[in-house]
C-alpha cells in the first residue's frame, strides 16, 4: 500500500518560505563579503513536488545543461541539499565572484571553487537558519559540484526512495548588476517531510502564527 503523501498547509509553507528567506538574507552578508559587491537574494517561491515535477519545474526554464552543488544532511531531518544552476548563469556567478580581468581559461580554473564557495555559503546558511529556528542541530558534508541535464540531480540519496519529495525553491540573485536566476532544492524522505511539518507547525504555534518570525534565543 502506497505512503499517504505528506502535505504542508498554506501557513507552514510560508512559514517554510521565510525561514529561507531569512538564511539567504544571511548569505547574501557573506557574498557581499566575498565579492565586495552589494548581492541581492530573495526566494519568492516555495513548492514541495515530488521528483517527477522537480524535473519538469527545471525542464519547463532551463532546456541547458545545469550546475549544481550537492550538500547532504543529517539530523531530526534527513535529505541532500542544492544550490542549481543553469551552466551558462553560472559562469556569470563565477565572474561576478573571482572578477571579470580574468582569462575565460584563469576563470574555467577556478569556477569549481567558486562554486562550491558559494553553495558552501547559502546551503549552509539557509539549513543552519532552519535548523536554529527549529532549535535542533544537523550535521551537513562538505560541498560537491555536479553537472548534468537535471535527472540526476535528484536522484534518490543513500538510502532514498523514488517516492521522495523535493522541498523546491526559486531563488533571485543579483550581484554587481547581474540578474542570476537560480534554484534551491532538498531532497527529503517521507519520515523527513512529516518531521519538517511537524516542526513548522510548533514553530507557528510559538510564534502564535505571526508571519514576521522572531529570532530564536541565542541567535
Amino acid at each position: 500500500m502506497a505512503s499517504s503523501p505528506v502535505l504542508l498547509t498554506e501557513l507552514e509553507l510560508d512559514a517554510l518560505t521565510e525561514l529561507v528567506n531569512l538564511g539567504v538574507s544571511n548569505a547574501a552578508g557573506s557574498l557581499r563579503d566575498l565579492v565586495r559587491e552589494e548581492v541581492v537574494l530573495s526566494v519568492p517561491r516555495v513548492l514541495v513536488v515530488t521528483r517527477e515535477q522537480a524535473l519538469a519545474n527545471l525542464s519547463e526554464r532551463e532546456a541547458k545543461r545545469l550546475v549544481a552543488v550537492r550538500q547532504d544532511f543529517e539530523g531530526d531531518i534527513r535529505g541532500r541539499a542544492l544550490l542549481i544552476f543553469p551552466e551558462a548563469k553560472s559562469m556569470e556567478l563565477v565572474r561576478g565572484i573571482i572578477g571579470s580581468d580574468l582569462s575565460a581559461e584563469d576563470i574555467m580554473e577556478l569556477e569549481q571553487e567558486a562554486l562550491a564557495e558559494t553553495g558552501n555559503i547559502m546551503l549552509n546558511s539557509c539549513l543552519g537558519t532552519i535548523a536554529n529556528y527549529f532549535q535542533r542541530s544537523l550535521r551537513i558534508s562538505l560541498p560537491e559540484v555536479i553537472y548534468g541535464e537535471g535527472d540526476e540531480f535528484f536522484g534518490p540519496a543513500s538510502g532514498g526512495h523514488a517516492n521522495d519529495r523535493v522541498v523546491f525553491m526559486y531563488i533571485n540573485f543579483a550581484i554587481r548588476h547581474r540578474d542570476i536566476e537560480g534554484y534551491i532544492a532538498m531532497l527529503l524522505d517521507l519520515p523527513s517531510l512529516a518531521t519538517l511539518k511537524t516542526l513548522l507547525a510548533a514553530l507557528i504555534e510559538r510564534t502564535g502564527g505571526d508571519p514576521v518570525i522572531a529570532p530564536p534565543h541565542g541567535v
